[in-house]
């Protein structure tokens, strides 16, 4: 059985660094430390002060015999997670260290067609590159460039098009309402020049929101959801998942291991298995609908009570609900790698959290009558559908 020893600063310094990379060694003093040798140690010492992890125990002591406790290797540990996140994304190669705080330092991409649909419509999403947004009204699907906001093509022929999911196969999927009960899954190829979108299976009345597992498609519906198994031939096979009682679905999400739909009537959320019956149901607030998933929790906005429950996905419970920043009929969230972005339908605004400790970081307007609505992130920005403006806002 090995012993086990109380962690040194040295050791923690060491720990700390190799996740993060060790540093190039230094001759002599170790930076500002005197009661540290230039030895195989200082290297990690050196990083870890540089980035802020730890500024020693006084301005020129590091205490390495120093035993740690609990709180302090926490403390150490989020600064980590935090430099790791600020340091190693896209906003940080794109010199992009701040956030917009006015609506008039926001630009738009107007779309005269723009629309979204629902109780809980998706309306845009990213492909990486490019982002794509269900235009409800003229049954089309337009593609605006990420990297300026410029309007590029226009898909024709997606009926009533609510929802857009892109990169499954390659490809980019929207759900429609074909009329009565019935909903159609268009495909579109977006290496292809702009044209009719393809239809690849038929489902239920498509209320919004859509997800893929790694092989199948899965949409919500009115009061069901519809999973789509992908195959060599048109139409591919539907089969329709109901819920005892009657469930009203809203928003979806998928985290690697089940799929969670959002239930706005009942103000649950409820984890599926792989036939879409009910494995778990949390309440949340009152009337949910486009939820996110960070990796580790989901982040579900509850509409009518200004309210945002986050859930951990591996056991289900509930981390917090958080009230306030500027919370005003939440709609949808988003996430960008580090921070979860919700549009405020009737607060003409966009709130922020940082996704690991739940820091709120402030409201942003987007304009009076903006009616902010779908969002999502390309990795370097948020992009909020304005419905209000007919417009996709990069923020």
């Amino acid at each position: 059985m090995r012993s086990q020893r109380p962690l040194t600063a040295s050791l923690v310094a060491a720990f700390t660094a190799v996740g993060i990379g060790a540093a190039t060694s230094l001759a002599g003093v170790c930076g500002p430390f005197t009661d540290v040798a230039a030895d195989a140690f200082c290297p990690f010492v050196l990083e870890i002060f540089t980035l802020g992890i730890t500024t020693g125990t006084t301005a020129t002591t590091f205490s390495p015999g120093d035993n740690v406790t609990r709180l302090q290797m926490a403390a150490f540990l989020s600064r980590t997670v935090d430099r790791v996140l600020a340091r190693g994304g896209r906003r940080a190669a794109g010199d992009l260290f701040w956030t917009p705080r006015s609506a008039a330092s926001v630009p738009l991409t107007t779309i005269a067609s723009l629309t979204t649909f629902g109780s809980g419509s998706d309306g845009v999403a990213s492909d990486g590159a490019d982002l794509w947004v269900a235009n409800n009204t003229d049954d089309t699907v337009s593609r605006v460039r990420a990297s300026d906001g410029k309007l590029l093509e226009t898909w024709t022929g997606a009926t009533s098009a609510v929802a857009v999911l892109a990169g499954p196969m390659g490809s980019v999927f929207v759900a429609g309402a074909s009329g009565g009960s019935t909903g159609q899954l268009y495909r579109i190829n977006p290496a292809q020049p702009a044209g009719a979108v393809t239809t690849v299976a038929t489902t239920e009345f498509p209320s919004g929101a859509m997800a893929f597992d790694g092989a199948r498609i899965w949409t919500t519906n009115s009061s069901s959801v519809s999973i789509i198994t992908p195959g060599p031939v048109t139409p591919w096979t539907t089969t329709t998942g109901t819920f005892v009682g009657g469930v009203s679905p809203a928003g979806m999400v998928w985290d690697g291991s089940n799929i969670w739909i959002t239930d706005n009537s009942a103000g649950t959320l409820l984890r599926l298995d792989s036939g879409a019956s009910v494995l778990q149901t949390i309440t949340v607030g009152s009337g949910p609908v486009e939820a996110v998933f960070d990796g580790t929790s989901i982040w579900v906005p509850n509409g009518l009570s200004n309210s945002v429950s986050v859930v951990r996905a591996a056991t289900g419970g509930i981390l917090a609900t958080l009230t306030g920043n500027g919370l005003n009929t939440p709609f949808a969230a988003a996430f960008d790698g580090e921070r979860i972005l919700v549009t405020q339908y009737f607060g003409y605004a966009v709130s922020l959290w940082k996704a690991a400790d739940l820091t709120p970081l402030g409201t942003v307007p987007m304009g009076p009558g903006s009616l902010p609505r779908g969002a999502c992130s390309d990795g370097l920005n948020f992009w909020v559908v304005l419905t209000g403006y007919s417009a996709l806002a990069r923020f």
